[in-house]
């Protein structure tokens, strides 16, 4: 058995997954980080990462004080999956594998490729209203 691929942490751990690792994954991992203050674990990853995060996703976790300038694309593992307690996938389909005993979440939100700022704060505000869920579905406060 492979320590590493195993979830050890105390903290619950949650990967996003989308298909290019671009937008919406990664905005969700930055309000989960930025809300979550370091309770949980994030992790994001694609089934086709692109090279770079949509840059119109920046500017908008950027008007709501989140920075993932720093963030980038990651493909998805078998690993990730494994180590993670909660999968939530944004129009990956198929692609991501299925383990038991992890709990699954689709989210429909609107793919922010392609867009403009003004069409990408809804889903900006879509996803951070859904982290807040999530973090008291994980009895963690959100700390703003």
């Amino acid at each position: 058995m492979n320590p590493t691929a195993e979830h050890t942490s105390a903290k619950p751990s949650v990967l996003f997954v989308c298909v290019h690792n671009a937008g919406r994954s990664q905005m969700a991992a930055g309000y989960l980080h930025a809300l979550g203050a370091g309770q949980v674990e994030v992790r994001s990853a694609g089934s086709q990462p692109a090279d770079q995060i949509n840059p119109v996703a920046v500017a908008a976790m950027a008007e709501d004080g989140v920075d993932i300038t720093s963030f980038t694309p990651k493909v998805l593992t078998t690993d990730a999956v494994k180590a993670s307690d909660v999968v939530i996938t944004m129009g990956c389909g198929d692609v991501c594998p299925i383990f038991p005993g992890k709990r699954y979440e689709d989210w429909k939100l609107d793919d922010p490729a392609g867009q403009g700022i003004e069409a990408v704060r809804p889903i900006r505000d879509a996803i951070k209203a859904r982290v807040r869920v999530l973090l008291d579905e994980l009895g963690i406060d959100p700390i703003r």
